[in-house]
């Protein structure tokens, strides 16, 4: 998808959004007979939560005899992935700064330029650029109403990344991209967990998207990271999505085989990761 239909796209949805009327649907764990009017285009949030590093990743850098890298310190930004990928300078919503235990807190985030969701996204040496996304408009049809807490942000160390691209090959990235990348943040690349309503990953999950012509670009790692195929998930309940290294894409994901995993929204673009857990219903486990 061009940019073009990007930016399309999110003037439809905006729309779409203001048609719903100034906070007329909570979020999700807003209790509806507590939720209050407010006017989202002047609405100013806070997003807070703690930043750590992918339990997989985590495992990894043990199994080679490397330390986890520091997260102190180190800068978060808050952000709209989907104008992220078509170099919306206004995409950055706010910056914050790592406190010694990995949590954040960043205030003062404009809602009223939300299209599809909120994400937050950390860039530093010994880390691959990838955001996580903290709210999504797939659950509400909403922007935030409320302070966005307790989010989970996951950090992939380049030793990760670089294991998940051997995992896929240099085969698949080459047909893939048509040449244009030799790795996974090269292309661009959506890395998901799948989980089940306690959070624990689900081995076996098969991963659908709303355009059928992109199904290809999903692969599963195997528990040990050596190998990717195409057949399900494993014990980790890690996917991939591969990106082609040129325009942004955006798309839908979903679970085969159920109803209880709601449409998220995702999209990919050249340079950068995207991180997000689907789980069961509209609560976070």
């Amino acid at each position: 998808m061009k940019s073009s239909c990007l930016l399309a796209g999110c003037a439809l949805l905006g729309l779409s959004l203001a048609a719903c009327g100034s906070g007329s649907i909570p979020d999700p764990g807003t209790r509806t007979e507590d939720a209050q009017i407010v006017d989202l285009d002047n609405l100013l949030i806070t997003v807070n939560g703690r930043v750590e590093l992918l339990p997989e990743a985590s495992r990894l850098l043990s199994a080679q005899g490397q330390p986890p890298p520091a997260l102190a310190g180190l800068p978060l930004v808050i952000e709209e992935p989907l104008r992220v990928g078509v170099s919306d300078p206004s995409a950055t919503f706010g910056v914050g700064t790592l406190f010694e235990d990995g949590g954040f807190s960043i205030s003062d985030i404009p809602v009223r330029d939300v299209h599809l969701s909120l994400a937050a996204s950390l860039e530093h040496e010994g880390f691959v650029r990838a955001s996580t996304i903290v709210f999504d408009t797939a659950f509400t049809g909403s922007r935030p109403r409320t302070d966005v807490i307790d989010a989970r942000v996951w950090a992939l160390p380049v030793a990760f990344h670089e294991a998940l691209t051997r995992a896929v090959g240099p085969e698949a990235l080459r047909v893939h991209t048509e040449g244009r990348a030799q790795t996974l943040v090269e292309a661009g690349f959506v890395l998901g967990r799948v989980v089940d309503e306690t959070g624990k990953p689900m081995a076996g999950a098969r991963v659908r998207l709303d355009r059928g012509e992109l199904a290809d670009r999903i692969y599963y790692p195997s528990e040990d990271l050596a190998h990717a195929g195409q057949g399900g998930t494993s014990a980790h309940g890690l996917f991939l999505y591969v990106h082609s290294g040129a325009d942004a894409e955006t798309f839908r994901v979903g679970l085969h085989g159920t109803e209880t995993y709601v449409w998220r929204n995702a999209g990919a673009t050249p340079g950068r990761g995207l991180v997000i857990t689907l789980f069961p219903g509209t609560y976070a486990p």
